[in-house]
């Protein structure tokens, strides 16, 4: 990888960290080149650098991507996040977490949490901040936006997914059939996150709307091992992991010289 060090760059006036602040760096999908120079700067500053905790006690993606970049000096804070969707359960880890970061705050450390892709999109992040601003309203945080998970699955394929008029439409999961019909009405091009657990679902409904030539399967986009399945008319029977998320064009290649 790259060298890059951000930390002591006078000429570009990169300022040092205020105390007392929770920063969510946005970390991107999975390759660390993507986080903002910002990101890197504030990663290798901070006092406290904090990520969602890894299951079965192994690393998690958003600690994975900034290890390259962290200091040996740095406080490295794991946070637990409940899977459970189980609101009384999430909201304790949330609380939990949430105070877990304010007694580094008010003890005057800087904190970077790591969130995967960008922090204001379905990121952890979003729990976390909101739950620490409800507990303790005095609390200063700031975010640094990164790449999403669409839009870099949209570099892998080396495609546009949207340009002039044409309208992009988002779902964070198949929670309901009528929800990706719906989308697949109006939208010209769909990302389906977390495809994995509704593949076949998925698939039979694309099918039916004769979409599946113009759809990818994106698997683990930036990351190491990462692939791309194109054409799905033959592959109902895929068997996908977590990082896994869906592109569908409901509309003809964008071209430079059409109305399209």
């Amino acid at each position: 990888m790259m060298a890059v060090d951000v930390a002591g760059d006078s000429e570009r006036q990169l300022g040092t960290l205020q105390s007392g602040i929770l920063y969510g760096v946005s970390v991107g999908p999975g390759d660390p080149e993507l986080i903002a120079i910002k990101g890197v700067r504030i990663l290798q500053q901070a006092d406290v650098v904090a990520y969602p905790s890894g299951r079965d006690g192994e690393p998690g993606l958003a600690e994975r991507i900034v290890a390259p970049w962290l200091q040996p000096k740095q406080i490295r804070l794991p946070l637990y996040f409940s899977f459970a969707r189980v609101p009384d359960i999430q909201q304790q880890a949330w609380t939990a977490a949430s105070d877990c970061v304010w007694e580094h705050l008010k003890s005057g450390r800087s904190v970077a949490f790591a969130c995967e892709g960008d922090a204001g999109f379905y990121g952890t992040f979003a729990y976390l901040s909101q739950t620490l601003r409800l507990r303790y309203p005095e609390a200063r945080i700031e975010v640094v936006p990164g790449v999403i998970s669409p839009i870099a699955a949209a570099a892998a394929l080396g495609i546009p997914l949207v340009a002039r008029d044409r309208k992009l439409a988002v779902l964070p999961a198949l929670y309901a059939v009528g929800e990706l019909e719906q989308a697949l009405d109006w939208a010209d091009a769909v990302v389906l996150l977390k495809v994995s657990s509704s593949y076949v679902q998925v698939w039979d409904i694309l099918q039916s709307r004769d979409l599946l030539a113009s759809s990818w399967v994106v698997v683990r986009a930036t990351q190491p091992g990462q692939e791309i399945l194109a054409d799905l008319r033959d592959r109902r029977d895929l068997k996908l992991p977590y990082f896994s998320l869906l592109v569908v064009q409901t509309r003809s290649p964008i071209g430079l010289h059409t109305s399209q």
